[in-house]
């Protein structure tokens, strides 16, 4: 999706004109949109639009998707893209009601071609909107309402009216039953895709209801519902089906996933040669076999991790009945692994690519195993297996040579002899998790930045590496994210070795990196431009002139800065200019920020969604105006700002309830702030966490 900031989405009054001399005179609109097409910088497309009204018409025609962060423009851009546009996002629009999406969808009546709908989190908008969406989209194939913890069985009904729904997602919709359920079984027929996550007050009564009204379905995802095995059972008369997630459902046992294992028996007929007449002719006997083959399609996906009441008799099953497996997910179901279920594995040896066993007790010749069995594995998670040791690994690549991603978080048994195997064996790997891994030193990432240039992520969260292990990691040029966070040796050295090389960097974590300086940040900022989320919360040495270099970070998305005791206002005011796009800003425990830094943030961060002032030094009026001013503003943390009065919470509250979906307040506010005010706040779909700490009420 192609975000939209706030000087391409404004009306066109607020654009400058594009020039007179129009080029749709020398080529045509299509050349022009090819043109477009090929300008992979927004910033870049949005100056060619201002070239002349060719382009202009160009990419109004052949847009295909769009993304709005403000309302009051949301009609505006739906009149001018709606011939072409297929792909809509409102999830980070806020304030978005019914009213205001039926007035937008208003606005391009009779020409939608809309395919694709993301409503996630537009808790406003309830089944007025979705039947007006219904009516307005004829086309329409996919809908997401993940999230809107409003959204229920009169939602469901309004979206039933959509025949030609392919994709459906109603993840956390904690109003949804049965009932609701029912209806889009039987009105959307045809789906294919469907996202019932957490949705609690859902039965097994609707899932029987579901396997026999939708059997194209091909991914469901019942994660956390309260189902039991009579709901595998429904479930596994899906003959499309491919990706299975039923992640934490604590009723199903091993007696549920023995019906996974036995449905694909009517493949088996194919090979049963006694049953089919040998006189049949063989354009018949194809025709059969074409039949049968889409009967039942083998399961490709399925995550089975936290279903506590499985064993592995009951994982065993799974793979046998399915061997066309391509993921598996079976973590922290329980302590151990039976030695059965790895020698399974070899079932899938010629199709599996992902397998997470996270949290279980694997030994070497477990891991041995696996190589030998999964020789195609891309990727595997053994996060927190904390008896995986050095040995272990070496078994495992020695055999699994293309693997692209190790998960070996919390795996404290790892030395650099563990690091010393994958890079001599795993030369495509991209991604390396190595969180908690106290024991690796710089010596093992010696061999990891020399062997493995391909390396896109690594996560050394708490280890224990020095500024020189920076040196070895910056032979990465192709590193994009990495963390290191607690590692308290790294100092500006190690950000100048790593800013020298690693220009494709979008996230670094440098969280309580307390060697940390300023002219660590000025040498990051001059060679690593593309950062979008930087965390640097506690490294206490930073003051306003490190972030007058991190202020140069023009595609800053996401900037984390708890605990900062040295910057002001000064410093956050450069943030606020410098980084334009800013979405997500944490500031708590920023005790020098006052009022002229929220000031600067509602006069520049005109993007802004999420902050996080708490134990802040402001005042009502700094609070007023940064709630009544950022439009996008949806997720605020107001905790422990004791020079804000009561009545001062009241009234910025009161200016913002409409846009905003979470808000964090101390618990002693509850009784505090009206009753109504509170309840306008839950109304409109916003979740308000309450804080148990100490609070003396200023008035």
């Amino acid at each position: 999706m192609v975000s939209v900031p706030r000087g391409d989405a404004e009306a066109t009054m607020n654009r400058p004109r594009p020039c007179d001399s129009d080029m749709s005179t020398v080529f045509s609109l299509d050349l022009l949109a090819n043109i477009l097409d090929r300008v992979s910088d927004p910033r870049d497309r949005k100056s060619c639009r201002l070239v002349c009204h060719g382009f202009l018409r160009a990419e109004e025609i052949h847009r295909r998707s769009l993304r709005v962060l403000r309302l009051e423009v949301l009609p505006g851009l739906l009149r001018r893209y709606a011939a072409g546009l297929e792909c809509l996002d409102l999830s980070a629009c806020p304030a978005l009601d019914d009213r205001a999406f039926s007035a937008a969808l208003a606005a391009g009546a009779g020409q939608w071609r809309l395919r694709s709908v993301s409503l996630s989190r537009a808790s406003g908008v309830g089944w007025r909107g979705l039947a007006a969406l219904v009516d307005a989209c004829p086309r329409l194939e996919a809908v997401d309402l993940s999230h809107c913890v409003g959204v229920g069985d009169r939602e469901a009904a309004a979206l039933a009216n959509a025949a030609g729904l392919r994709e459906l997602r109603l993840d956390k919709c904690l109003g949804l039953t049965d009932v609701g359920l029912a209806k889009v079984a039987v009105g959307c027929a045809g789906l294919e895709k469907l996202g019932i996550k957490w949705c609690l007050e859902i039965s097994d009564i609707g899932i029987d209801l579901l396997a026999k009204k939708c059997q194209d379905l091909k991914e469901l995802d019942i994660s956390y519902l309260k189902i039991s095995n009579r709901s595998i059972n429904s479930i596994s008369s899906l003959g499309k089906l491919e990706v299975l997630n039923m992640v934490g459902c604590s009723f199903v046992d091993d007696e549920g996933l023995q019906f996974l294992k036995h449905r694909n028996n009517s493949l088996r007929v194919i090979n049963n040669t006694a049953d089919v007449d040998s006189s049949a002719k063989p354009f018949e006997w194809n025709r059969l076999i074409c039949f049968l083959s889409l009967v039942h399609a083998l399961l490709q996906s399925i995550n089975i991790s936290r279903c506590e009441n499985v064993t592995s008799s009951g994982l065993t099953s799974v793979i046998e009945g399915n061997s066309g497996l391509q993921k598996l997910n079976v973590g922290d179901c329980f302590p151990e692994l039976a030695s059965l279920f790895f020698s399974k594995l070899n079932d899938l040896k010629d199709s599996l690519t992902v397998l997470k066993l996270d949290g279980f007790q694997v030994s070497a010749s477990s891991l041995k195993i696996i190589g030998l069995n999964c020789k195609n594995l891309a990727k595997i998670g053994l996060s927190k297996c904390q008896s995986v040791t050095d040995e272990g690994i070496f078994e495992l690549v020695a055999n699994c040579v293309h693997l692209t991603t190790i998960d070996l978080t919390c795996c404290h048994l790892l030395t650099d002899r563990a690091l010393i195997s994958i890079g001599d064996q795993c030369k495509k790997l991209r991604c390396l998790r190595l969180e908690s891994c106290n024991l690796i030193t710089d010596k093992g990432l010696e061999c990891i930045g020399t062997c493995c240039s391909s390396l896109e992520e690594i996560d050394l969260t708490d280890c224990s590496l020095s500024s020189t292990a920076m040196k070895y990691l910056s032979q990465c040029s192709k590193l994009v994210v990495l963390k290191l966070g607690l590692c308290y040796m790294i100092s500006d050295e190690g950000l100048v070795l790593l800013a020298s090389n690693c220009k494709k960097l979008r996230e670094l974590d440098l969280y309580r990196c307390v060697e940390i300086t300023d002219d660590g940040l000025a040498a990051i900022a001059a060679g690593c431009k593309k950062i979008q989320k930087l965390n640097l919360c506690y490294c206490t040495k930073i003051t306003d002139g490190g972030l007058r270099h991190v202020s140069r970070l023009e595609e800053l998305r996401d900037l984390e800065l708890r605990g900062l005791c040295h910057v002001t206002s000064s410093g956050i005011a450069k943030i606020a200019m410098g980084c334009r796009h800013l979405s997500e800003l944490d500031l708590k425990r920023c005790n020098l920020v006052d009022d002229g830094g929220l000031f600067a943030l509602a006069q520049y961060t005109e993007n802004l969604r999420q902050i996080n002032i708490s134990y802040c030094s402001i005042s009502g009026t700094g609070l007023c105006m940064l709630l009544g001013t950022l439009k996008c503003l949806q997720d605020v943390k107001l905790v422990h700002l004791s020079l804000v009065p009561i009545e001062w919470f009241e009234i910025a509250l009161r200016a913002s309830y409409e846009k905003l979906k979470k808000l964090k307040l101390l618990i002693g506010l509850r009784n505090l702030l009206s009753p109504l005010l509170i309840e306008k706040l839950h109304s409109r779909g916003c979740r308000i966490r309450w804080v148990e700490k100490p609070f003396a009420a200023r008035r």
